[in-house]
């Protein structure tokens, strides 16, 4: 059987195929502006009552910390018409979205500098479907939160 080398690991084209058939929880509406997949989030994902729509989203349903957050109302993105933190920005990456990929990093193995990146280099298609193969539960094909570190469907 076929396989592929991605981020390191190296996974079969069967798993891989698996991966982008399922999964269809995460998609671009998903991606934060600060390179946040909100798919993986624990606030999208395992919250039964009061369930985040992703930063993204329009509704009132949002938590305080999506509503009030620096980079999702960020002038400088608004203004230029961006949809994500990159270099276009003068002030990019900013001491807001440095910590914040300084706190995801350190805690849970995540970059939103390393997200935005891959963002800006091979698309939001690309990134979306890498996120998949990331973050895909190879027991159950349930999405594994990135703030959990297990699957939100079998809990491995």
């Amino acid at each position: 059987m076929e396989s592929r080398i991605i981020a390191g690991v190296e996974v079969s084209y069967l798993y891989l195929k698996a991966c982008l058939n399922m999964n269809a929880g995460i998609k671009t509406e998903l991606i934060a502006p600060c390179g946040m997949n909100c798919a993986i989030c624990m606030g999208h994902l395992l919250r039964e009552k009061n369930k985040c729509p992703g930063c993204r989203d329009g509704s009132a349903n949002k938590p305080v910390s999506c509503v009030r957050c620096i980079i999702l109302n960020c002038g400088l993105l608004k203004n230029n018409n961006l949809k994500y933190c990159s270099a276009k920005c003068e002030k990019y990456p900013c001491t807001r979205l440095k910590n914040l990929d300084k706190r995801y990093r350190t805690k849970y193995n995540m970059s939103m500098i390393e997200n935005l990146e891959n963002i800006a280099q091979q698309g939001i298609r690309v990134f979306v479907k890498n996120e998949k193969i990331r973050w895909t539960c190879p027991e159950c094909g349930g999405i594994i939160c990135v703030h959990r570190g297990y699957c939100s469907e079998c809990g491995k």
